[in-house]
């Protein structure tokens, strides 16, 4: 990882996460902190995949961050879906606005970790550096230098 929004996305998934953790937490044990997960044990597998797909992606392994958009996509995309269908209706609670923008948070995190791994992918793997790269990538100089250096045998007497 390279650039500074890299590191960022990748504390927000983790933040992200323990706040996940902490609302699966509180559920269970019956407190009410204003977010309620759609499905217990959905939301408990979901905790257990982002955990394998944070690694993934600080290993900056695309397949981490398709993995984090797909299940986070099902998951708070079904939640967001069924929260405006109730707007639209007009059966919402106040529970329903903190639910919608958590599942808000999701949906747009995972496509903004997507697209930067996926834009960052190629700088990773081929840098291009213009200042260094006559030097490294010419194998002309290489031999030059090895030819050079076999004439220069000195040898004391």
């Amino acid at each position: 990882m390279r650039s500074m929004a890299s590191y960022l996305l990748l504390i927000f998934m983790v933040m992200f996460w323990i706040f996940r953790l902490v609302v699966a937490f509180t559920t269970s044990i019956g407190v009410d902190i204003g977010f309620v997960p759609m499905n217990m044990n959905m939301e408990i597998i979901l905790l257990f995949v982002t955990l394998v797909a944070i690694g993934f992606v600080g290993k900056r392994m695309l397949v981490g961050s398709i993995i984090y958009l797909v299940s986070y996509g099902l998951y708070f995309g079904v939640d967001m879906y069924h929260i405006v269908m109730g707007i639209m209706g007009g059966t919402t609670t106040i529970t329903d606005f903190s639910n919608a923008t958590a599942s808000f948070i999701g949906i747009v995190l995972p496509i903004a970790v997507f697209f930067n791994l996926l834009i960052d992918k190629n700088r990773t793997n081929h840098p291009v550096d213009k200042k260094t790269d006559w030097f490294y990538k010419n194998e002309q100089y290489d031999r030059k230098l090895d030819e050079r250096s076999d004439q220069n045998q000195y040898r004391n007497y």
